[in-house]
């Protein structure tokens, strides 16, 4: 069965292995240093395994500004968020284009091999206002491009000699390749993607199971790589979606697998984003609920409701190449028996299963159970485990 193809046409694989890996290896112990930190290091595996095709390595500063000015890559295909490489203030002035340098992490093992070929400087408010929406640094991703990049950034082609090694959920981490493979397979023509980092409740269920109806398989692909310190842990969430796998979804029409980027909380530029390396696993369509990618600063939501929505209209669905589906707001009506969202319930909000946030997890911690029509009891029962265990995180 045909796979749509990767973004750009070509899934990119940056490793290197055998002998030719054990040159690079020597040859590093010679290079200048450039440190990664987390996010880096997340983004450096995704490269290497074509998750984030057609890139093959960090955007020099003619990509990096297309994208922060106009959502494209140098040529027009359609990309959202900058993948960059800061220039750390303890990596030394000796850095030239033209040269190599050995990527690392924060212990020294070197990771990669960067070409670099562009060292440029790095304006901040810029990107923050352009990609976020605001230089406020109560937004995490204003944060992190604030006060966790240096003054430059390098751009250029990764050679990639050791892939990330995890200790956690190794049985649900798949390539992009694995997956595609996965997909032929098992001959699906439509396979729709679900980014969440959050535990699954009724109204994802049901919107899961809406875009399978139209789907020949699922994608459940949660976020497992660095998230906001108040999000709910992801040995949590993992036992959520374990368990409404097993207990509620068709096992032949759906896998669960971890979506190793780290989260940007960029709202509609983060949204598209998602759906982009969504195709680049072997995705047609891509779930955008309300408030995709969102975030609240102050106890309010920074971006609006469907801003996610609205900007896919700027993109030419041929050089997007993934099929977005949109979703409403989706809740539990009484008066209709079912779920239902605005696009179908015909009554008025009182008819409606609504709880806070808030109330759902002064619920949690006192060991009491939601309504079953906005979580499953099994679900509860995982995250009321969780929480008498002095957990302290956002549902």
């Amino acid at each position: 069965m045909k796979v749509i193809a990767p973004h750009g046409g070509r899934l990119i694989d940056r490793v290197v292995v055998g002998g030719e890996r054990q040159k690079l290896l020597a040859r590093a112990e010679r290079m200048p240093r450039v440190r990664l930190n987390e996010r880096e290091r997340s983004d450096l595996d995704m490269i290497a395994c074509g998750a984030m095709s057609p890139l093959e390595g960090f955007m020099d500063q003619a990509n990096y500004h297309s994208v922060i000015d106009h959502k494209c890559l140098i040529g027009g295909l359609p990309w959202t968020i900058p993948i960059s490489l800061s220039l750390k203030e303890d990596a030394g002035t000796d850095l030239r284009t033209g040269q190599e340098a050995a990527l690392t992490d924060a212990a020294g093992q070197v990771l990669a091999i960067l070409e670099i070929s562009d060292i440029f400087p790095h304006d901040k408010d810029k990107e923050a206002m352009q990609v976020y929406g605001t230089t406020d640094t109560k937004h995490p991703g204003v944060e992190y491009v604030v006060r966790q990049m240096g003054k430059a950034l390098l751009g250029g082609r990764v050679h990639v000699l050791e892939r990330a090694r995890y200790t956690e959920f190794n049985d649900r981490r798949r390539d992009p390749a694995d997956l595609r493979q996965m997909i032929s397979e098992r001959g699906w023509r439509r396979v729709v993607g679900y980014q969440t980092r959050n535990p699954i409740h009724r109204a994802h269920e049901y919107i899961m199971k809406a875009a399978l109806e139209i789907c020949d398989g699922l994608l459940i692909h949660p976020l497992m790589g660095q998230t906001k310190s108040d999000d709910v842990p992801a040995s949590v969430r993992m036992k959520v979606y374990e368990y409404m796998v097993q207990e509620y979804y068709p096992k032949d029409r759906v896998v669960l697998a971890v979506f190793p980027a780290a989260m940007r909380y960029g709202g509609p530029r983060e949204a598209v984003f998602h759906a982009i390396l969504r195709q680049n696993y072997g995705c047609t369509h891509f779930i955008v609920g309300r408030d995709h990618a969102g975030v609240s600063i102050d106890g309010k939501p920074f971006y609006g409701s469907f801003d996610a929505h609205y900007i896919f209209d700027e993109f030419d669905p041929d050089d997007l190449g993934i099929t977005p589906l949109f979703f409403d707001h989706t809740f539990y009506c009484r008066a209709c028996e079912g779920m239902a969202s605005y696009k179908t319930c015909p009554h008025d909000s009182s008819h409606h299963v609504a709880i806070s946030g808030t109330k759902v997890r002064e619920l949690l911690r006192n060991g009491q159970f939601p309504p079953p029509e906005f979580s499953r009891p099994g679900v509860a029962k995982i995250l009321i485990e969780a929480m008498q265990q002095r957990q302290a995180y956002n549902i």
